[in-house]
């Protein structure tokens, strides 16, 4: 008789990349958690070549959703999209710190959060920060577990205090191409957001 396998016995995943902080950093980015390695083409965040993210970036600030992609070698422009998140002022990291995939692929809901992500610890080296966004409903949900706050409209901010510094959090749709809204749709909410945030 096969033993019985329970979510327990699942590996604890703990999270590959270092929060990117940027010196002067206004709008602090948070999404779940990367997906599985094997899906990478790059090493950074959002770096599944199917997720929409920096082509969204490359409609916002530049018109173009191309701009921020290598076609050719089938990944993102790393080295120009931590300047433009630099130059900006977009922090990055996700709202989890550790977690079990319970089936094994990049599903959010397939994540079982193990350790969340201290975002006090997080603003306190970005003191201009003044707004956060999560890039999608998992995220929300892991951050207002904490913080109690309502769930604003798509493309609309609450406002909450945290470590006493007033903030506005706002959701966003997903990059992912699995949530189901047209590239220019996603671009428009997210153009709105950089604008309300002092990044464009």
């Amino acid at each position: 008789m096969w033993p019985v396998v329970t979510k327990d016995d699942l590996p604890v995943e703990q999270h590959p990349l270092e929060p990117f902080l940027p010196e002067g950093a206004r709008l602090l980015m948070l999404g779940s958690f990367p997906p599985p390695k094997a899906r990478w083409c790059m090493d950074f965040f959002y770096p599944n070549r199917t997720n929409m993210m920096w082509e969204i970036f490359g409609l916002v600030f530049f018109g173009d959703a191309s701009r921020l992609v290598d076609a050719d070698g089938k990944t993102f422009r790393k080295e120009a999209i931590v300047r433009l998140l630099s130059e900006r002022g977009i922090a990055l990291f996700d709202t989890a710190r550790a977690v079990r995939r319970l089936s094994g692929n990049a599903s959010d809901k397939d994540l079982e959060i193990v350790e969340k992500t201290d975002i006090a610890s997080l603003l306190s080296h970005i003191p201009l920060c003044h707004d956060i966004v999560c890039t999608g409903q998992k995220s929300f949900s892991v951050f207002t577990e904490d913080y109690g706050t309502a769930v604003p409209a798509m493309g609309q901010f609450v406002e909450l205090s945290i470590a006493g510094r007033e903030l506005r959090l706002w959701r966003m749709p997903s990059s992912s191409r699995a949530y189901p809204m047209k590239l220019e749709e996603k671009a428009r909410y997210y153009r709105t957001l950089m604008q309300q945030a002092g990044c464009l």
